[in-house]
């Protein structure tokens, strides 16, 4: 997959299908999108994702800066869906203040090579957010593309957004984030060392520290399952800072694997949070911390 990133002087020389958007979480409506851009393969068409970095809601002040998912997680999802050109367009106050007439016909027309676009129905674009799927609809036989226009999806009667999968999360209610997400909400990164108390404990565990911008979960115990080199393992994950064992407030996941035993300091995982299980909290001892454990894992090897 070709990434541009960091500047606005680029030029495409293939024909592309084009997705605009945050895509925060790609999620079953960003995927809808995706779907429609990949189909044109076939046609010969590059798939091309357009998308801001940061966001609108970032440059603007109003957004924290979390997400769902970050964008390295974003390139890894992208790359795997088969996107064959990812443009990270740098967003400022000058490029943001770009009038829509302006960015449909000189960056998605000339410098895209844009022969179709993928809109969804909320879809917001150039200065003020003025440009839409109406606007690219009404341009576009003019300048050689064609617009189909993508519905929102509802999943249990409600509609699938980034904004509401966030809230899902936040509240540790994984089971509905995954089924609006299309897959678990998972973690990436390197495997870190700890403090080795789960060994001492008799039970060795992995560690991950989040990425920063990563939106966390409540803190607390998941079901989990932790992808490794090709192969997925059922685990167990906390979390968390860890208050029994630490008087850290650094935020880390750590999870316990079931059926594993290597040494993976270094190395790169997934953690995928299944569902919440119960409260991070300080236990009076370690023997107390310990028995705790022995029946998390007990009922998790059964969820």
């Amino acid at each position: 997959m070709e990434i541009i990133a960091g500047t606005t002087d680029f030029y495409l020389e293939k024909d592309t299908a084009v997705a605009i958007g945050k895509f925060d979480g790609v999620h079953l409506g960003h995927r809808r999108l995706l779907e429609e851009i990949l189909n044109k393969k076939k046609n010969g068409l590059a798939a091309c994702v357009f998308t801001f970095d940061p966001t609108p809601a970032v440059l603007f002040g109003l957004s924290d800066g979390k997400e769902l998912t970050t964008r390295e997680e974003k390139r890894r999802l992208f790359e795997h869906l088969g996107i064959d050109i990812l443009i990270e367009f740098p967003l400022t106050k000058e490029t943001a203040a770009t009038e829509p007439e302006r960015f449909v016909t000189e960056i998605l027309a000339k410098q895209m090579n844009t022969r179709f676009v993928a809109a969804g129905e909320d879809l917001s674009f150039g200065k003020n957010g003025a440009g839409n799927a109406e606007l690219l609809e009404k341009m576009a036989p003019q300048l050689g593309f064609c617009v189909r226009t993508i519905e929102k999806i509802e999943v249990d009667g409600i509609e699938v957004s980034s904004t509401y999968i966030r809230k899902l999360v936040e509240e540790g209610r994984m089971e509905e984030a995954e089924k609006m997400l299309g897959m678990p909400y998972t973690l990436v990164g390197c495997v870190e060392h700890g403090n080795h108390i789960g060994h001492t404990l008799g039970f060795p565990t992995v560690n991950l520290l989040p990425p920063a911008g990563k939106l966390l979960p409540p803190n607390g115990v998941y079901y989990a399952v932790v992808r490794y080199n090709g192969r997925a393992y059922k685990a167990i994950s906390n979390v968390g800072t860890k208050p029994t064992v630490s008087s850290e407030k650094m935020m880390g996941v750590e999870s316990y694997l079931y059926d594993f035993a290597q040494d993976i300091y270094g190395q790169e995982i997934e953690v995928a949070l299944k569902s919440f299980r119960r409260p991070e909290r300080r236990f009076g001892s370690l023997e107390e911390l310990k028995k705790q454990l022995d029946l998390d894992i007990a009922d998790g090897r059964n969820a």
